[in-house]
Parts: C-alpha cells; structure tokens; sequence
C-alpha cells in the first residue's frame, strides 16, 4: 500500500482529530491528494483536496470552515485536522493521490488509494 491513512479514533462531538496521509513510496511530492470518506452504508464522498504545493485547496460544503488540510512534502505527508466534529462525520476516511497537480471533488481522478482510517464521533 503506498499511502497511510493514520490518526482516526474515537471523538465526542465538538473534539478535534487530525489525520494523516504517508507516501511510502515518497512520489507524491507533483501530485494534489484527496481526503475522501465513506460511512456505513453511504457512498464515498469527497471531504477536501489540497494541490501539490499546497496553494488550493478545496472542501465539501459539510466540512467547510471546520476541516483544514495541509502537507508537509519533505515528509511526503498530507494532513486532515478536524475540528468542532459532528455525530455525522463517523466514517472511514481514505486518502489517495490525484492524477493531476491540482486535486477534484471526483474520485475519478485519483489512484493510490491508502487504507482508510476509522473517525467515529459520539454524540
């Protein structure tokens, strides 16, 4: 598996997480990475998406102004803080890397998807 989804646990609702996304394989340093996630018996949705140099970044409406996402490319590592979490973020969150420099909301582009790390926030 070449990206690490790491950081999940167990939140109460107003808690604070940060995730984080490892490059194995140290390659990801051109491409944006996305922040996906998938709750039990939902589809995958797209949370946020940061460029390769961390100019753009861009964010599903439900997480705006709680979710910040940044990178560190010397550590080939991508960050998801999550703050002021809601019962309805308990998902699985996935990292992968886009394709492209800069990152969609569609999960079409992007490959290497890691395993996800599970969010569960309790009400």
């Amino acid at each position: 598996v070449q990206l690490q989804a790491s950081g999940g646990g167990l939140v109460q609702a107003g808690g604070s997480l940060r995730l984080s996304c490892a490059d194995s394989r140290r390659t990801f340093s051109n491409n944006a990475v996305g922040w996906f996630r998938q709750a039990p018996g939902k589809e995958r949705e797209f949370v946020a998406t940061i460029s390769w140099n961390g100019g753009i970044t861009s964010f599903a409406d439900s997480v705006k102004g709680r979710f910040s996402i940044s990178r560190d490319n010397t550590k080939s590592t991508v960050y998801l803080q999550m703050n002021s979490l809601r019962p309805e973020d308990t998902a699985v969150y996935f990292c992968a890397k886009s394709l492209y420099s800069i990152g969609a909301t569609s999960s079409d582009g992007y490959r290497s998807w890691g395993q996800g790390t599970l969010v569960t926030v309790s009400s």
